[in-house]
């Protein structure tokens, strides 16, 4: 399905350092000067489930295919992006085409690495960033008021979409004109398709990511507290990281890794909780296949209807759809498969209107 997870930020606070260490490659340049990142990389990462080699073993699979993520490393950002400042047309224009916005701030001081404004002060820099977000937002916008208040007096579909374009984008616009992003629009469950229409840069929900030095690993310091604060006041995600941390886990051999964690008062990688956290961020929830070929997980966003979670695996699934043979994960386990937990009476039989639960081992039946 596609869901992509931007890392946005200020130049040098550690952006391509996480994105190297997140997708184990080289592809983004992490250098100590602005704009290094000028194409955005994308890099498709596994999320993290211990339920699936719990499946594969009771499955007896032969292989594990776990759901993915894909992150967008975008060019840093600067004061004056929206007016077309560095890269900043390239870097408005990469942002709208993610999901979601993992918003990198620096909470580590360094000497030996610059900070493009002179100071650090992670709240600062979120400031700056969302002001040029904002600023592109009201732009874009308001050149679109008069040509739908024209559609929006005739008739038809044409009009009637267009009234309904015009409602939302005033209401974000007095949000923005109050210096507060577009994603705090109250709006309707029915509004929310064309809502994202609109392409605003403000819109997609924000993860803050505190990189922080390698000592606060475990703990955060003060500066990450301080973004902890804005997150909770606002209702986003936070997670903190050490980017060197990681891009030094990274380097290991996959034996060694737990030991260096366990060294550093850590129980699992902070990229780990960063996947975790981007999926959790896109609402997205893992339903699961189990088979003695493969045991596979599949991403479908939380309140998806049986076929089209079925459409996932293939568009003739959902279009022939008849029914979704369904058992929860923990019955799965505490039976010890399919077999056991069909003779407990816990496969159930569910049809269209079935809405798909996170852990669901499922087997659909369909027409082609």
């Amino acid at each position: 399905m596609g869901f992509k997870c931007g890392i946005v930020g200020m130049p040098n606070v550690g952006k391509s350092t996480l994105f190297n260490a997140l997708t184990q490659t080289a592809a983004a340049q992490a250098a100590n000067y602005p704009f290094c990142t000028i194409e955005p990389n994308v890099g498709e990462v596994a999320v993290p489930d211990p339920r699936l080699d719990t499946l594969a073993k009771l499955g007896k699979s032969e292989q594990i295919i776990p759901t993915r993520l894909s992150f967008v490393d975008i060019a840093g950002l600067v004061r004056g992006a929206s007016k077309g400042e560095g890269l900043g047309n390239q870097f408005l224009a990469n942002i709208r085409e993610v999901d979601a916005v993992a918003h990198v701030v620096r909470c580590f001081k360094d000497d030996d690495v610059t900070h493009v404004d002179g100071r650090i002060d992670p709240v600062a820099d979120i400031e700056t960033v969302e002001t040029e977000l904002m600023l592109a937002d009201l732009e874009s916008l308001e050149k679109r008021v008069d040509n739908l208040e024209k559609k929006a007096k005739g008739s038809g579909e044409e009009a009637k979409d267009a009234k309904v374009a015009l409602d939302l984008i005033k209401r974000a616009l007095v949000l923005l004109r109050e210096g507060k992003p577009a994603r705090f629009v109250e709006r309707k469950p029915e509004e929310e398709s064309l809502f994202h229409q609109l392409g605003m840069l403000t819109a997609q929900p924000v993860l803050y990511v505190c990189n922080v030095d390698e000592g606060s690993a475990a703990t955060g310091n003060a500066l990450s507290e301080k973004v902890e604060a804005l997150a909770k006041k606002e209702g986003a995600g936070w997670v903190v990281i050490s980017a060197k941390i990681e891009s030094e886990i990274a380097a290991l051999p996959a034996e060694e890794r737990q030991s260096f964690l366990a060294d550093l008062g850590l129980k699992e990688t902070g990229l780990d909780r960063l996947i975790r956290a981007g999926y959790d961020l896109l609402h997205l929830v893992t339903y699961f296949t189990v088979g003695p070929k493969e045991a596979r997980a599949w991403t479908i966003t939380k309140g998806t209807k049986g076929p089209k979670a079925a459409g996932v695996i293939h568009t003739d699934f959902e279009r022939g759809f008849i029914r979704a043979e369904t058992i929860g994960y923990d019955d799965f386990v505490k039976y010890g498969g399919e077999s056991g937990a069909r003779d407990a009476g816990k496969l159930r039989l569910e049809g269209k209107e079935y809405v798909v639960a996170d852990g669901d081992v499922m087997h659909f039946r369909f027409n082609t």
